[in-house]
């Protein structure tokens, strides 16, 4: 999510570090610090806001040095402050350190420090980190850092400095990216490639519990737990265009391979490995107001509404809680009963949508509890919400929303199951079955990523076309009205999202050789159902795309064209359904010259109404 670049060598550390992290501003940031080695001091500089900010920081009061690590941050733990900026130091002030990811145990670490009369400064994970790395340092960074990760739970990309010992810079990972650069007579660190791409093209990335421990030198890999590594040198050939996508085309298509490791980030810290229990610690609702709630409402803009019509459904069939909905334009306009038994949830990526934030605030003040599904740490949906739960998808770039609705939809589900066990309308068994077919989403995503053939040559064949039908039932009729969308955003062909069932009420009659049909067909409660639709559409001529699980062979009779996902429940397909129709829409617009991150007319976030 975040920014790292650190440098050791002859030249001005400062310059180096803020330069490449202006190089990582397309990953979104809300503050920046850089931590400095020189002549036996280790000074800190943290700022706000953007990096323009830093650099005139540094402009005005210089800081010298040679060897330094800098970060810019994406809050996940703690709002957008200078004080919940990195780097964070140890107590004694010798260690800085930056981190992106997100500690697991961090909970159980900082009361176990604190016990020890540790001081924390600011509210994120990272500093427990910070902390750990100080407690075990007995002259010896690398060591100190060893031990340290050894006690780690969750996600972590980390580089340190030490006071006293200003020729080592040390780095580590486990399932947050990082590259070491290879220089003359100096090294690189990186979250990213383009970080570092002006320095060097030569590279080592780290595989998950590799440690780097750099000199002006050489570089010395080896894992965590001490035994050596080798790892080849990596040639980086790319633009730096290309760089910041990380080799991808477009940053939404970037942002679609992003979602096995989004999906991963949602879950980390919400279900443990080994573990078929979901928790929710930041969460303030008792079991008590869970059980007391008589209804729910989800209201949401775009995107986001189609995600919280996948949260409604999965409320009402795990938690038997009615749960009505409504556009946060409408609802804020139509003077809606809101009862004070009502849980509202409001669901955003950015945490600024005007609609929804103004929804929110209405629904709060007349006495509903209020639940907000998030990307954006500290944003003024979350600020405003009674409670929220964070997505950690990462900043999303392209203005087509694609990781944040799949992870809102997996974000619901773990609020549904969640709900359901407390209001004990689940057994222990489907509950556990739920829990595990949510821990195999990521592979699963990544089993669609692995091979798109089949989605391009499905854009390739009916791409031309300008009138797309859209069908669905059940749980995936929100995965109809989010695949059109995506269809007519980024391509600007025309496509309508619609209820299966009532297709003869109207949009028959659109059916034509000239306008396919695409419908989510997936085994479960409505499979009979939506394939008696299809049989419709065929009998009119209709051109069908289906998507359907693997080995379901008889949906071959019935479709002019199939699109496979892993077999997963019913309940939970809608996350998997949307990468087939999300690439599809990618591969249409993309062949007819779209600009697929910036489609015209729109913006990423919609702060006016």
């Amino acid at each position: 999510m975040c920014g790292i670049v650190g440098y050791i060598g002859s030249k001005r550390a400062t310059d180096i570090l803020v330069g490449g992290l202006k190089r990582l501003e397309y990953r979104g940031y809300d503050s920046a610090g850089l931590a400095i080695l020189h002549e036996g001091e280790l000074k800190l500089r943290k700022v706000l806001g953007k990096l323009r900010v830093m650099e005139q920081s540094v402009e005005e009061e210089p800081i010298e040095g040679t060897v330094g690590i800098g970060h810019t941050r994406w809050a996940t733990h703690g709002r957008p402050s200078v004080r919940n900026a990195h780097p964070h130091t140890d107590s004694s002030g010798r260690i800085a350190l930056v981190h992106n990811g997100i500690i697991e145990n961090y909970v159980e670490l900082k009361t176990e420090l604190q016990a020890e009369g540790v001081e924390f400064v600011s509210d994120t994970d990272t500093e427990v980190i910070a902390h750990l790395v100080g407690k075990y340092y007995k002259g010896d960074i690398a060591a100190a850092v060893r031990e340290a990760c050894a006690r780690l739970e969750g996600a972590y990309a980390i580089a340190v400095v030490c006071r006293d010992e200003p020729d080592r810079l040390v780095a580590a990972r486990l399932f947050s990216p990082l590259i070491v650069g290879l220089g003359d007579g100096e090294n690189f660190i990186g979250s990213d490639i383009p970080a570092i791409l002006d320095r060097t093209r030569d590279v080592y990335i780290l595989d998950d519990g590799d440690m780097a421990i750099l000199t002006r030198e050489g570089i010395e890999l080896c894992r965590v737990t001490g035994e050596p590594v080798r790892h080849e040198v990596y040639h980086v050939d790319w633009d730096a265009g290309a760089a910041e996508k990380g080799g991808y085309k477009h940053f939404m298509l970037k942002e679609i391979n992003e979602q096995p490791t989004a999906f991963r980030n949602a879950m980390r810290g919400r279900i443990r490995e080994g573990s078929s229990e979901i928790e929710l610690p930041e969460l303030s609702l008792t079991d008590e107001q869970l059980l007391g709630f008589r209804r729910g409402f989800v209201t949401a803009c775009g995107t986001a509404y189609y995600a919280g019509l996948v949260g409604k459904f999965l409320l009402e069939n795990l938690a038997r809680l009615p749960v009505d909905s409504d556009l946060a334009s409408e609802y804020r306009y139509r003077n809606p009963i809101i009862h004070k038994d009502q849980l509202t949830i409001t669901v955003s990526q950015s945490g600024e949508t005007a609609d929804t934030l103004a929804a929110l605030r209405m629904a709060r003040e007349q006495g509903s509890h209020t639940l907000s599904i998030v990307n954006a740490v500290g944003s003024s949906i979350a600020r405003d919400s009674d409670d929220v739960l964070y997505i950690n998808a990462g900043p999303e770039i392209g203005v087509a929303s694609t990781k944040a609705y799949s992870c809102q939809s997996l974000v619901l589900a773990m609020f549904a199951l969640h709900m359901a066990k407390v209001r004990k309308t689940i057994s222990k068994e489907r509950y556990a079955q739920l829990v595990d077919e949510l821990k195999q989403l990521p592979d699963k995503a990544q089993r669609i990523l692995d091979d798109v053939s089949r989605i391009q040559e499905a854009s390739a064949k009916y791409g031309q076309y300008n009138n797309f039908l859209y069908l669905g039932r059940g749980a995936n009729l929100p995965s109809a009205y989010e695949g059109a969308l995506k269809l007519k955003e980024i391509s600007y062909i025309h496509a309508e999202g619609y209820a299966a069932g009532e297709m003869k009420h109207g949009p028959i009659a659109l059916i034509e050789p000239a306008c396919p049909t695409v419908a989510p067909a997936v085994r479960g409660a409505v499979y009979e159902k939506i394939v008696s639709n299809l049989q419709e559409v065929r009998a009119r001529d209709g051109q069908i795309i289906a998507v359907a699980f693997e080995g379901d062979t008889d949906i071959e009779r019935h479709a002019d064209f199939v699109l496979r996902v892993p077999e997963c429940d019913e309940l939970l397909s809608p996350i998997l359904v949307a990468l087939p129709l999300q690439l599809f829409a990618y591969y249409c617009a993309d062949a007819r010259g779209c600009d697929v991150d910036q489609p015209r007319n729109l913006a990423k976030s919609v702060t006016v109404e």
